[in-house]
């Protein structure tokens, strides 16, 4: 049975169509499941003590716990096979609650490195679904710019095996929001089966 990782990040919580449509691919699967919604339940903000302690050595309390959170949220990646985001787009970009959790992910001799060829990943071996919300119609796109976003992301940090699910057009009323979350189930429902 696969570990799978399920980041949320949406402020709307139960009115969240990326979390629905996340709950729904859960509901496809049978998998060791580890959960956070960031939207119900955020991270500290990632300020002066988060940086300092996640990348030297901590000189604090706030310093000290910020690396404990970072090794822990980094860890459950570790642990996991398959990543799943529920990523909702605010004003063409990512929630900030799910920047902050990359935030704590993203270090350097850590998930990454720096080297003569440039910066490689350091977490080999996983998978990673995407499941965009979005209100307007984006996909491949100028105004892409969460997917661009979350692929730079993954792949910085090793995972390049990414497969993007969207819901779009939500904002223009109930029957388009009702077709978009149905195409979504379908590619969530090959995903599930070839995937999960």
């Amino acid at each position: 049975m696969k570990n799978v990782l399920v980041i949320k990040s949406s402020i709307l919580a139960d009115n969240s169509t990326s979390n629905k449509l996340v709950d729904y691919l859960k509901s496809k699967i049978s998998a060791n499941i580890t959960e956070h919604d960031f939207g119900v339940n955020p991270l500290p903000y990632y300020d002066l003590n988060a940086a300092s302690g996640t990348r030297g050595e901590p000189q604090n309390d706030a310093q000290r716990a910020a690396l404990d959170l970072s090794n822990k949220l980094i860890g459950e990646v570790n642990n996991s096979d398959v990543l799943v985001f529920a990523v909702p787009m605010y004003n063409l970009g990512i929630p900030a609650q799910l920047k902050t959790y990359i935030d704590y992910l993203n270090r350097a001799g850590v998930t990454f490195r720096y080297t003569a060829n440039g910066p490689e990943g350091l977490i080999k071996g996983k998978k990673a679904v995407v499941v965009f919300a979005h209100g307007g119609i984006y996909k491949d796109g100028p105004a892409d710019l969460t997917r661009m976003y979350m692929q730079t992301v993954l792949n910085f940090i090793g995972i390049t095996d990414v497969e993007f699910v969207y819901a779009e057009g939500i904002g223009y009323g109930p029957e388009v929001a009702e077709k978009a979350v149905e195409v979504a189930k379908v590619e969530l429902d090959r995903i599930a089966k070839v995937s999960l």
